[in-house]
């Protein structure tokens, strides 16, 4: 599993620092405003119905099955299984899509409620432009699943990296020959859903599981599919409606709120995509084996580890993103249409959304203990409850917080979520968090808080005022202090017993030869 996680992990690394110099030019040729603000609703849209029909409800219900049938009755009849999955979805994602593309103006009017009128029909150009990608990579969500049933995490991690690399090439070169960026950047999204559907299903075929164009049937075990993942779906859809319900407040607030909090996310999204997804994406068929074979000890075991490996880098993580919230956004996006004002503003936005990234990160790690069981019925509970807490917290912070109130009233709900599905796995006999792993967990807390006071007390000497330096300058500083900060987190925890440093270089040594070793 760590191995599937650091696999995973750096995949998503790449695809992330790819992600932010798309959003980097994004910044530049748009800044923050109307414009901005349209062609953001736009992705999330289809962003939204990824997550919901792909990454969510129906992975969260079809990996464990697929997972079952490959140990049980082997390769041909997990195939078939999973061929049989992919005709029904992609028969709902086409519907879905051709009534998606007929009412978008009702869409928009709900999601962009808060828009000037000039601002939705933009939004609604862009937004019928995104929209197919829900069907091109709802399909490629599940290629990957049936790659990481099979415990192949690299090229599913892998594929990824195309939304990035085709966004970037669009706003590069398609530019010209469309409406203006925004419009280039919404055909790089959909073109991107093309690529990554095309090389999963390659990957896929390489590994002997060579799906097709199947038609849509409703077998036993499609009808099994879908009970499973009806539960699974109204939770996802609590969790996008949470996302949604942080869109819609934020087209109340003033002009350019919603661009301002989507790169302060952006940010945050980091180490949350790499941290979170790495370790529910490999945490979940390992899990789902250890449970269907009665080994309810080595899956504690699993549980307990994933959480040490998503905390040991996530604490230090928030705590950096707090101190250094205004830096890195004037590093990363402070230039052309995107001013020094608005990297103190996005700041305000990523500082909020880092206090919730642990309990994001344990959200990801904790659902698969209930999914691994067959039980996508109780996350769906705390789901709502999490929905109607966000909404309420939402409301409550919009007006005094402005662009701060939705994120914070996020980070909230997550530390809450989070709590209720720890208490359940433990009321249950499925997380049992032992002495050493407390203790661990404790030490890695002071470790990063250490690490945050020596880059916070840099940070006022070295950087006062970092937007008025030239742009190889800011990062070059920037650098410096994340490098001076991982070295402070590192020396910490070993000075607290937590890592040995020299464990660690052995162990990277060993690696490397093995892998020289292959290539000989």
């Amino acid at each position: 599993m760590l191995r599937g996680f650091l696999t995973v992990g750096g995949w998503t690394m790449a695809s992330r620092v790819l992600g932010l110099v798309r959003d980097q030019l994004l910044a530049a040729t748009l800044g923050v405003g109307p414009v901005q603000d349209a062609y953001q609703v736009a992705f999330r849209l289809p962003n939204l119905f990824r997550r919901l029909f792909g990454e969510g409800a129906f992975n969260s219900a079809f990996v464990p099955l697929f997972s079952g049938l490959l140990a049980r009755e082997g390769a041909e009849v997990a195939r078939g299984f999973a061929r049989e999955a992919l005709g029904v979805l992609l028969f709902w994602l086409l519907i879905l899509t051709v009534a998606g593309e007929i009412f978008m103006p009702q869409v928009i009017g709900v999601i962009g409620y808060g828009f000037a009128p000039a601002t939705k029909a933009i939004a609604i150009s862009l937004s019928r432009i995104t929209f197919p990608y829900v069907l091109l990579i709802c399909a490629a969500a599940l290629v990957s699943g049936v790659l990481n049933g099979l415990e192949r995490f690299g090229v599913a991690a892998a594929a990824y990296v195309l939304f990035n690399v085709v966004g970037i090439g669009a706003i590069l070169f398609l530019t010209p020959f469309v409406a203006g960026v925004a419009h280039a950047a919404a055909w790089g999204i959909t073109l991107s859903g093309v690529a990554q559907l095309a090389v999963l299903m390659l990957a896929a075929r390489r590994a002997g599981m060579g799906l097709g164009l199947p038609r849509p049937r409703l077998t036993p075990r499609m009808r099994l599919l879908m009970r499973r993942m009806l539960p699974g779906l109204v939770g996802s859809g609590v969790t996008q409606l949470n996302l949604g319900i942080d869109t819609i407040i934020g087209t109340l607030l003033p002009p350019g709120s919603v661009s301002l909090m989507y790169f302060a996310d952006r940010v945050n999204q980091l180490p949350l995509g790499v941290l979170g997804a790495a370790a529910g994406t490999t945490m979940l068929p390992v899990l789902a084996r250890q449970a269907q074979t009665g080994d309810e000890e080595a899956a504690r075991r699993t549980q307990n580890s994933a959480i040490e490996y998503g905390l040991i880098l996530t604490l230090p993580s928030a705590l950096a993103l707090m101190v250094l919230a205004a830096p890195i956004l004037s590093t990363l996006f402070g230039y052309g249409h995107f001013t020094a004002h608005d990297a103190v503003l996005s700041g305000q936005s990523l500082a909020a959304y880092a206090l919730g990234l642990p309990f994001f990160v344990l959200v990801k790690v904790l659902t698969p203990g209930f999914f691994a069981r067959g039980d996508t019925s109780t996350p769906v509970r705390i789901g709502m409850a999490t929905l109607a807490l966000n909404l309420t917290l939402n409301l409550m912070l919009m007006r005094p917080l402005h662009h701060v109130g939705p994120p914070l009233a996020s980070s909230l709900a997550a530390a809450a979520n989070a709590a209720v599905l720890a208490f359940l796995l433990f009321r249950r006999g499925y997380l049992r968090p032992d002495r050493r792993m407390l203790s661990r967990l404790a030490r890695m807390g002071a470790a990063a808080a250490i690490m945050a006071a020596a880059v916070g007390t840099a940070q006022r000497m070295l950087l006062p005022d970092i937007a008025q330096l030239a742009g190889l300058h800011r990062l070059a500083l920037l650098g410096t202090l994340i490098l001076a900060g991982m070295t402070a987190y590192a020396l910490a925890l070993q000075a607290m017993g937590v890592i040995r440093l020299s464990t660690v270089r052995d162990a990277v040594a060993r690696r490397l030869k093995r892998r020289r070793s292959a290539r000989i």
